[in-house]
């Protein structure tokens, strides 16, 4: 009885201490992202309007939608606009986005348009501050900190709503201890389901969000299919995070996770 009893106590103080690694900066105002519904990547259609291409970015702009995009740091500490980290996908051609050069963005055409690779100052020139922002900082690799100096430097003189947000909990530590004046988010999913990492302690520490413990994130940017995980729903229902919800694919979709109070990033169809 005893030891049953010892076993709940450790259970109940494990648990109390799980809680509270969950929480983050939850005061932050983020009203000049809700209420919009924000474009995946611009809005696009695939080999018609690339995704992160300029004419995806003014096609999303136009219909007054916020837009997410993705920023990569270049060879020469220059910033592209683009999701992958090789050039395979989306212009065909065998080459990794870090070992390109600003002047060498315009050589690679996306999905065979006459589009090209954009350079992040200039995606931020073309929004001037008419919609608000999702930036995804594409870390995992040693110069993180060197692309979020570099993003944060571009945005200093920007006029015009925007957020931070990373699958890599070093990037948003990295926020955290440098430019704590910008709302910050982390991504993340179940890293159970699909995800190429072979480490269970690392698919664990990554889905269980443990890293808000330390990172203090303003937001919650967690997928749609896993909106049920427990941690998305603690940090959201206990300690009052934004939650977003990524990537919705249906106006069905996008209408359960407003009615939910999230900020939603949805992709291949017009919201209603």
């Amino acid at each position: 009885m005893k030891a049953v009893l010892i076993i709940l106590i450790t259970l109940t103080v494990l648990g109390i201490i799980y809680l509270l690694t969950l929480k983050g900066r939850s005061n932050t105002d983020m009203s000049k992202f809700q209420g919009y519904h924000f474009a995946h990547r611009g809005l696009f259609k695939t080999g018609v309007i690339p995704e992160n291409s300029m004419a995806a970015f003014a096609h999303a702009k136009e219909r007054g939608f916020g837009v997410e995009l993705d920023v990569h740091l270049l060879a020469d500490g220059g910033l592209a606009v683009i999701h992958d980290d090789s050039l395979k996908r989306t212009t065909g051609v065998e080459r990794n986005v870090s070992e390109l050069t600003l002047n060498e963005l315009g050589m690679y055409y996306l999905e065979g348009t006459s589009e090209t690779i954009p350079n992040f100052h200039d995606v931020l020139k073309f929004f001037g501050g008419e919609v608000p922002l999702i930036i995804e900082l594409k870390g995992f690799d040693k110069h993180y900190d060197e692309l979020c100096k570099a993003v944060c430097d571009a945005l200093d003189n920007y006029n015009g709503a925007y957020c931070l947000e990373s699958f890599d909990p070093r990037c948003i530590l990295w926020l955290k201890q440098n430019r704590p004046d910008i709302i910050r988010g982390q991504l993340s999913f179940n890293y159970f389901k699909g995800s190429k990492i072979k480490s269970f302690f690392i698919k664990l520490f990554l889905t269980s969000l443990v890293t808000n413990v330390i990172n203090k994130p303003d937001f919650i940017a967690y997928s749609y299919q896993d909106r049920n995980c427990l941690p998305y729903k603690i940090s959201k229902k206990l300690w009052k995070l934004q939650g977003v919800s990524w990537t919705l694919r249906s106006q069905e979709e996008l209408e359960t996770a407003v009615n939910d109070d999230e900020i939603v990033i949805f992709e291949g169809f017009i919201p209603e």
